[in-house]
């Protein structure tokens, strides 16, 4: 995955405040609670993806959540409001542990008296 580029960033921007005046101007289309705003550190072999999280945590005054212990990820977030960026790393070994969990799908099948 990579970031946008300048052009596609300013697209970007541009798509959200259109979404929010239009949410704003039509009071009668559903909103969502919250939003997130997800970016993920370009896949680069050998590159640890954490000094990157730390980058955009410094950049953005956002706070970093260690999450690696447990299988999960290491992300960097800043929330404005139900609004929140949040920028995303998940190590190689959360990534082999979710597809080898994963692996098993499909070849267990519940029974009709078992709850899925």
């Amino acid at each position: 995955m990579t970031y946008a580029d300048p052009g596609r960033r300013c697209d970007l921007i541009i798509g959200l405040r259109a979404l929010a005046d239009f949410l704003e101007d039509s009071p009668q289309i559903p909103a969502p609670y919250c939003v997130d705003v997800l970016v993920f550190p370009p896949n680069a072999p050998g590159q640890d993806g954490r000094a990157e999280i730390d980058r955009i945590a410094v950049l953005a005054d956002a706070r970093i959540d260690d999450r690696t212990a447990e299988y999960g990820h290491y992300t960097a977030s800043r929330v404005f409001g139900p609004v929140e960026y949040r920028a995303v790393f998940i190590p190689p070994r959360t990534r082999a542990y979710y597809d080898a969990r994963g692996s098993y799908s499909g070849n267990i099948i519940p029974g009709p008296d078992q709850e899925v």
